[in-house]
């Protein structure tokens, strides 16, 4: 008897306050939501722009750590063969002092086999950044002359390279020994002379 009644028992209808006041209710929802959406995109785009940024920068600092290390270790490649140059010249003054020899057919052979082994010697070197400084005929330049004498002389300028003792050598365009060279002077006037033999 009571399970029929409560079947023949119809829902109560929702009243039209509570109609409106639930649609409200979703509308405000709404417009929160609507109004935290962009303040969330910007939030997230502000965040994309900081990772990209640190990004850059880590990339940048990477970049020129690669580099710095790649150039310290040419640096470092380079004052080794630098080193191991500069204690070959020695033997290359050697070979040069051999061939400045007496040059007769009894020595003909050895003297070809001498400038061959010479020539070889002089290539690797050359390749390796090697060069010699060009001394007779030129102005002296302290920078790659070392004068062991000073030769008056009417023939030459004054300041000009006459001889050279020694050569010298750059290494990819730095002294690796300077030229040890004669330089030519002007001869001192005749009276100049006179004078000192005078005191």
């Amino acid at each position: 008897m009571s399970d029929h009644k409560d079947k023949d028992r119809k829902p109560t209808p929702i009243s039209r306050d509570e109609d409106s006041a639930q649609e409200r209710a979703a509308e405000r929802h709404a417009e929160a939501g609507a109004e935290s959406a962009p303040d969330e995109l910007s939030k997230l785009l502000a965040e994309k722009q900081e990772l990209m940024n640190t990004l850059v920068r880590r990339q940048a600092d990477f970049e020129n750590y690669r580099k710095r290390v790649e150039k310290e270790r040419q640096q470092d490649r380079h004052r080794g063969v630098e080193s191991l140059v500069e204690h070959i010249l020695p033997v290359l003054d050697t070979f040069d002092r051999a061939l400045a020899g007496q040059n007769d057919s009894a020595t003909a052979e050895y003297r070809k086999g001498f400038e061959l082994i010479r020539r070889q010697l002089w290539e690797a070197l050359a390749k390796q950044g090697l060069s010699r400084i060009e001394s007779v005929g030129q102005e002296f330049n302290p920078h790659i002359h070392h004068a062991i004498e000073s030769v008056e002389t009417s023939e030459h300028s004054d300041g000009t390279v006459i001889s050279e003792m020694q050569p010298g050598y750059l290494f990819h365009d730095r002294v690796l020994r300077p030229a040890m060279v004669r330089v030519a002077s002007a001869p001192e006037p005749k009276s100049a002379h006179a004078s000192k033999r005078e005191h």
